[in-house]
């Protein structure tokens, strides 16, 4: 199972953007009342009828605003994903909440572990308010300032959303692989001549991720040909025991603060 990440989500932020915003909500199907943070009655009554005026984008989560002025927010954690289609089309998978739009309908699926929540404005506003600057704001000096404020390693102070928001397991993973740095380098050995191949290898691994639609395995819709693109262009994540792209090494694959862990011994320092 994965979880999607910046590039995943904001996939999902620009497709859906082109499918169902300005759309009505016809109906509120709930499965699951622990996906959800209000009575599924209230849920229904302030969800249905009304219309997806926008969606953001915030870390890893989506936030659909409604014509009402609430939010429903959207974290998908690990295992979950959507799909935008007709009862006809939809995965064998079970869904926890299903939005209607018409004959099509958006299925949250996988939300063992995510959520679906409802807000007002600035309730979900105080939701977000922990999460740190997103990665594209920040300038080198600032990416390594706030990398700097962490102690131990660098892989789990670059996954620290509170930190900055947006970077996972599968991409930090990317980052320090595209820059020759082994994750699990202790932050106060890092030079400064390090800090700035990070900070490239970070902007050129998410904008790649970007362009390629992220690493999800599951479109979003019947002829997505984007969602997903990158998880072939991944060069270690989940490539445990295959030869280096660099190198012909085999990729290590191991683990760090209970997080999968992927790099190349030999090209990575």
């Amino acid at each position: 199972m994965r979880m999607p990440e910046l590039p995943e989500m904001e996939t999902y932020r620009t497709l859906l953007a082109q499918t169902v915003v300005g759309k009505p909500i016809e109906r509120v199907v709930v499965e699951r009342e622990k996906t959800i943070n209000v009575p599924v009655d209230e849920f229904r009554r302030r969800v249905q009828s009304r219309t997806i005026a926008s969606i953001d984008r915030r870390a890893k989560h989506l936030l659909f605003r409604l014509d009402s002025g609430d939010v429903l927010l959207l974290h998908l954690m690990l295992g979950g994903w959507m799909y935008y289609g007709t009862e006809q089309d939809k995965p064998d998978r079970t869904a926890q909440v299903v939005l209607s739009f018409g004959d099509r309908n958006l299925y949250f699926i996988g939300l063992r572990l995510g959520y679906l929540h409802l807000y007002d404005a600035a309730g979900a506003e105080r939701k977000l308010a922990g999460l740190g600057p997103e990665p594209f704001t920040l300038s080198e000096d600032r990416f390594a300032a706030l990398l700097r404020r962490k102690h131990g390693m660098l892989k789990p102070a670059m996954t620290d959303q509170k930190t900055i928001a947006g970077i996972g397991n599968c991409y930090a993973d990317e980052i320090c692989f595209d820059a020759g740095i082994l994750p699990s380098r202790r932050i106060g050995t890092l030079s400064g001549s390090e800090w700035s191949a990070l900070y490239r290898s970070m902007n050129k691994v998410l904008q790649a991720a970007l362009r390629f639609g992220g690493y999800m395995e599951h479109p979003l819709y019947r002829g997505d040909a984007l969602t997903g693109g990158f998880d072939s262009r991944c060069a270690v994540y989940d490539r445990g025991g295959e030869p280096c792209v660099r190198c012909g090494a085999p990729i290590v694959q191991t683990e760090l603060a209970s997080r999968k862990l992927f790099y190349c011994a030999r090209c990575q320092r």
